[in-house]
């Protein structure tokens, strides 16, 4: 036994000194290509709410994408933006999915910390209320939920109630909750009267029959929602980490766009839902329509922001959105071509055609710099027959419009404002010509206070079209 070994030892040494002779820099090639593997570095990365805006994150840590990129990460989830502002500036995570509002907060104070991607750039929430209640006027004197003051639901719903003419704090009580399950669940408990949420809660609202009382896409405004969130020292000291951490959420979106039933398992995971319904509107609503295969952060939805904001601050009058932000990192993946690359070879997955979806906001007129890349919205064919929603353009913008088949109508007739609708919209689908739309507005001056805020369930008068040929 012992010579048999002895012999088959020899032969080895033997063979290998043979292949070192014969194929050594093949042996060397093979070396070179399979390096130690390196050890992940451990990171803490946050994220702000339970909503279908977050699922970058999810989606990074469950499908092994940031592993790809060097790092162990810990998922943690901090209620509210504030709250996860904090964890930045103190140090216990190194990036954090949060409200760009929140960013912008704690940024004209001082904090440092900045946004180095728009996850998303537009409101995707619904001001969902009670079932007794179908118009603006009627929430006087009630309770509306928000996660904390200061905080993107915060800001939302603000914004709301001002363009319906009601004022926060004081012809409609604003309440601090918590996270978006925990607010939907005062509205059913009779805590509350009103709470902006966004999808999947959304179907379920409407299953329960809730009403809609207005869907802040209607109003076609570019609002940094949610972005990524590092602090400046963060990017100084430590780049090639929150290079590291941008590439795999950029990845990641683009994992979400092409890998539908993973996406949608994670989404269930993380939503604490496997209603189908709800999270097949989740995931077309705004992983395919809302989240841009490029995310930059939007300079002009920020300004927006800072106007809302500085009238109550003067810092935020004075600031500029160019201080919320660091482009150089994402600037750098996108001119290297690291984002085209990962969409050559695969198809984005489109979403199923569904008559009630949502459509995307329209685009600003202006034409928007290369760098702040626009999602294309996939919208159903029933929308893609409709005019987009958009604010209602004024005298000077009005564009010159061929005029069409007369759609005149015999006398004025009734209409319930649906989602997606616009005066504008209105004026073309009923006149063929946007230019229009003060036609409505005149004839309902008592009911549509701003005619660029219609809200869902709101009855107007469509008054007939005597100038049409």
């Amino acid at each position: 036994m012992e010579r048999t070994q002895k012999k088959a030892l020899s032969f080895l040494i033997v063979s290998l000194l043979l292949g070192w002779l014969v194929g050594g820099d093949v042996f060397l090639a093979a070396a070179a290509e399979s390096p130690a593997p390196q050890a992940l570095k451990k990171v803490v990365i946050g994220y702000s709410a339970i909503s279908t805006s977050q699922a970058p994150a999810w989606v990074a840590h469950e499908a092994g994408i940031f592993r790809k990129y060097g790092l162990d990460v810990q998922l943690i989830f901090v209620e509210s933006g504030s709250r996860t502002v904090q964890t930045l500036i103190s140090g216990d995570v190194v990036a954090a999915q949060v409200a760009g509002s929140s960013v912008m907060q704690s940024n004209i104070q001082g904090s440092g910390v900045v946004l180095i991607a728009g996850i998303m750039n537009t409101m995707d929430y619904k001001l969902i209320v009670s079932r007794d209640i179908t118009r603006p006027d009627q929430l006087k004197g009630k309770v509306v939920a928000v996660s904390r003051i200061g905080s993107s639901s915060d800001f939302a719903t603000r914004y709301a109630l001002e363009k319906y003419g009601l004022i926060p704090d004081k012809d409609v009580t604003i309440l601090q909750i918590g996270s978006q399950p925990a607010r939907f669940s005062a509205l059913e408990t009779g805590k509350i009267h009103g709470v902006m949420i966004a999808v999947p809660l959304t179907a379920k609202a409407a299953k329960m029959g809730y009403n809609t009382l207005a869907d802040l896409q209607m109003l076609g405004l570019e609002y940094q929602h949610t972005g990524l969130a590092v602090t400046q020292n963060m990017i100084k000291t430590q780049p090639e980490l929150v290079r590291n951490v941008l590439k795999a959420f950029v990845e990641a979106i683009y994992y979400m766009k092409t890998h539908r039933k993973e996406a949608i398992a994670i989404l269930g995971k993380y939503l604490k839902t496997d209603d189908p319904e709800a999270l097949v509107e989740a995931y077309e609503a705004t992983v395919l329509t809302l989240i841009p295969e490029k995310p930059y952060p939007t300079l002009k939805g920020i300004q927006i922001m800072l106007r809302e904001m500085g009238i109550k601050d003067p810092a935020a009058r004075a600031a500029r959105p160019e201080q919320f932000v660091d482009m150089t990192l994402m600037k750098e993946l996108d001119s290297t071509g690291f984002i085209d690359r990962l969409y050559k070879s695969t198809a984005v997955a489109k979403a199923a055609p569904r008559a009630e979806s949502a459509p995307a906001p329209a685009p600003a007129k202006e034409k928007a710099a290369p760098a702040e890349s626009k999602v294309k919205a996939v919208a159903s064919v029933e929308e893609k027959a409709k005019p987009t929603a958009k604010q209602v353009p004024s005298p000077a913008e009005k564009p010159a419009l061929p005029k069409a088949a007369s759609t005149v109508k015999p006398a004025a007739q009734e209409y319930i404002i649906k989602q997606g609708d616009s005066l504008s919209k209105l004026a073309e689908r009923f006149y063929n010509s946007m230019n229009k739309w003060e036609k409505i507005y005149e004839a309902n001056r008592d009911s549509v206070k701003n005619p660029n805020y219609v809200f869902i369930g709101q009855k107007i008068v469509i008054p007939p079209d005597e100038q049409a040929n």
